[in-house]
């Protein structure tokens, strides 16, 4: 009983294995992607391959891959690569998961943050108008 729950469920995107994915080419790979994500690689698939060939660099060098691409569709071929995205502050650093295929880098790194309001300032209530003058 042990053995069974151990096993891991494999992973598929659109009917396929993401091993035979990887293999594939940026080209190749598009039939599987929804249609929006497959038209922006089919416009910038030299910009993707780049990234990819700039990714394996990196990771050869033992380098942090910093980016500021945020419009680059994810593909397969960038499963399990450390990316730092700017997100016009600072990099947002997050690990490339099967499930993120067929997304952009940037929605993973948010260039909005939580506001935090205080209280009201001078002028804002009908009370604080007279401490103006």
């Amino acid at each position: 009983m042990t053995e069974e729950l151990v096993k891991t469920k494999e992973v598929l995107y659109r009917g396929k294995n993401v091993e035979e994915l990887k293999k594939l080419g940026v080209r190749e790979v598009v039939k599987y992607l929804p249609s929006r994500a497959r038209r922006a690689v089919l416009r910038n698939f030299d910009k993707i391959e780049k990234f990819i060939k700039k990714c394996e660099e990196c990771k050869k060098n033992n380098k942090k891959i910093r980016t500021h691409l945020r419009e680059i569709v994810i593909v397969p071929k960038m499963i399990g690569y450390n990316v730092a995205v700017y997100n016009g502050k600072n990099y947002v650093e997050f690990e490339i998961t099967s499930q993120m295929i067929g997304h952009r880098l940037g929605e993973f790194s948010h260039t909005t943050g939580k506001v935090a309001h205080n209280v009201a300032g001078i002028g804002a209530t009908k009370s604080s108008r007279a401490l103006k003058k």
